[in-house]
């Protein structure tokens, strides 16, 4: 007998605002357990920004998704809160989004969880800051275009979940739009990535007819037929109707049998999901979907839940052991200012990695060894916050005015604990910075200290250029536009970039300086942590350095895991 279920937006899995849950008997590690924080990752323009949005909007923390179809009725998402990013439509800045969800159980019973979603820099010249956010997390959503696959950036940030051991749920977005192959994407992530893909939903309809998804059967049970319906530009939830096999082939006939047959073949390979397999990065689960229709959004959602881990305890610089239940620690991750234009404040987000975090609690600062108070503790729902008075690990807070705290920084009560530093990225491009009116020279100076100790640029000082015209080097040109921009927009200061003719850092030492300053296409400055770096015309120029003074301190930069 064929089963037939309808889900409407009337009974989508309520949430509540706040905390998280609490009742007798719960504890640290009850909390963290319902925690989920993840990241999504991806290349430029794959949906990033509308999955966040669409997620959002199925645990009905909004009620119309920012991204709908039509120029004249397109609307800014609600993680993209900077200017340029609404002007663009692309993400430069990272944000913190979280809610309450109640799975629908497609793996367990239906489980109460906290969503911590870090929504990552959709644009390849933020990739450091990417990396910094991705330390956040415990899990990552690779979003793919399903149109063009595995791309540069996708291909750079899956590096970097590998190498700090982070699982990976595989969405190939866009289904909706003609694309390539369900077999050709998969076969893509095994070879060019190593992963072995394991879908656990197939696409009913090629790509550019997504009719619903083949809910592949586990431990003997039948395949499951969910079938979306499309609402007006996909500003709303999409039905969706769960159908049996029976059901579904009287319904789709031949593109039901092909998806079947697709999960057949996947099963003789080998490619059904294995929960140890995928914990310890060597498989991962595969969803299809249309962020911008909402299709599969329900389904990503209650895959994070039922197989995302929860929060982990964390090894500390000196490889001892946190664990979540111990006493209060956090990792300063993002510095961020300018969210909020009428009070100019600054938000330092801390991902909490053990014990239980109370407003106002005294914490000591591991860098300094000073108390910090932390009055000022609100959590983030893209530029919107709210007052949290209690967090556990996996949550991410915003402290309000933390000027002390940079992004890798340690907070913790009880046994001293410091975690390994956030590596920076080594930079590529160089410029100088000026006021173009000396009368805003105050504004000009607090500015640069403000956005360096963000990490939005790094800044390089010399004796020969002084403080006047910083050199500030960066990852990526559009970082230079961000400076701009909120020079501009937050301090009412003009300023105009000269390009400089590096193109390399190199890390040295005092005594290397003196030989290296004497040397043409090459000039010595001190970053802000301390560092010496050198920066150098071009790599033959460094070559032929090398080979003249073999005995100059020269070593490259800290960078991603490549």
């Amino acid at each position: 007998m064929s089963k037939e279920r309808t889900v409407t937006e009337i009974d989508q899995p309520t949430t509540a605002s706040g905390e998280a849950p609490r009742g007798p008997g719960s504890g640290v590690a009850v909390e963290a357990a319902k925690r989920r924080t993840f990241a999504v990752i991806s290349h430029p323009d794959a949906g990033k920004s509308t999955l966040t949005e669409a997620l959002a909007l199925h645990a009905q923390m909004i009620s119309q998704a920012g991204a709908v179809h039509g120029k004249a009725g397109r609307k800014s998402t609600v993680s993209d809160w900077m200017e340029m990013e609404k002007a663009r439509g692309i993400s430069v800045s990272s944000t913190a989004l979280q809610f309450n969800y109640r799975s629908a159980g497609t793996y367990s019973e239906p489980t109460d969880c906290v969503i911590n979603l870090v929504d990552t820099p959709g644009h390849a010249d933020f990739s450091e800051d990417t990396y910094r956010v991705l330390t956040a997390g415990d899990c990552a959503v690779m979003l793919i275009d399903s149109a063009k696959g595995l791309e540069p950036q996708t291909l750079k940030l899956f590096q970097v979940c590998k190498h700090r051991g982070i699982p990976i749920i595989t969405v190939m977005n866009k289904w909706d739009r003609p694309g390539r192959s369900v077999l050709e994407l998969l076969d893509e992530i095994g070879e060019r990535i190593g992963l072995v893909p394991t879908p656990l939903f197939l696409p009913v309809g090629i790509a550019g007819d997504f009719k619903g998804i083949l809910r592949r059967g586990t431990d003997g049970e039948p395949a499951e037929y969910i079938k979306f319906t499309r609402t007006a530009g996909g500003a709303t939830i999409a039905p969706e109707v769960h159908l049996d096999p029976e059901k579904a082939l009287a319904t789709e006939g031949e593109d039901w049998e092909t998806a079947a047959e697709e999960s057949e073949l996947l099963s003789a390979t080998g490619q059904d999901h294995d929960p140890q397999r995928f914990l310890a990065g060597e498989t991962s689960p595969v969803l299809f979907a249309s962020a911008m229709l909402n299709f599969g959004v329900r389904q990503l959602l209650d895959t994070l839940v039922d197989l995302a881990p929860p929060p982990r305890g964390r090894d500390d610089i000196n490889e001892q052991h946190r664990e979540v239940t111990d006493d209060f620690s956090a990792v300063v991750f993002k510095v961020q200012a300018g969210m909020d234009t009428a009070h100019r404040d600054r938000i330092a987000f801390m991902r909490i990695v053990s014990g239980e975090f109370e407003r106002g609690m005294v914490v000591t600062h591991a860098q300094t060894g000073r108390p910090f108070t932390t009055k000022y503790a609100q959590t983030m729902f893209g530029r919107d916050r709210s007052t949290v008075e209690s967090a556990y690990p996996g949550d991410v807070v915003g402290l309000v005015n933390a000027t002390a705290l940079a992004p890798g920084h340690t907070l913790y009560t009880g046994k001293a604990v410091e975690y390994p530093p956030i590596p920076q990225f080594a930079p590529e491009h160089f410029a100088v910075l000026r006021a173009t009116s000396a009368g805003k020279y105050k504004q000009f100076r607090k500015a640069i200290d403000q956005l360096d100790s963000e990490g939005v640029v790094q800044v390089l000082r010399n004796d020969v250029r002084g403080d006047a015209s910083p050199v500030l080097a960066a990852v990526g040109p559009m970082q230079f536009e961000v400076v701009t921009a909120r020079m501009t927009t937050e301090f009412s200061v003009e300023t105009q970039f000269d390009r400089l003719p590096y193109t390399l850092a190199r890390r040295t030492d005092a005594e290397s300086a003196v030989e290296l300053n004497r040397q043409r296409g090459i000039e010595v400055f001190t970053r802000t942590d301390g560092a010496l770096l050198a920066l150098i015309s071009d790599k033959w120029r460094l070559q032929f350095i090398q080979k003249e003074f073999p005995k100059l301190t020269l070593e490259p930069l800290v960078a991603t895991a490549d």
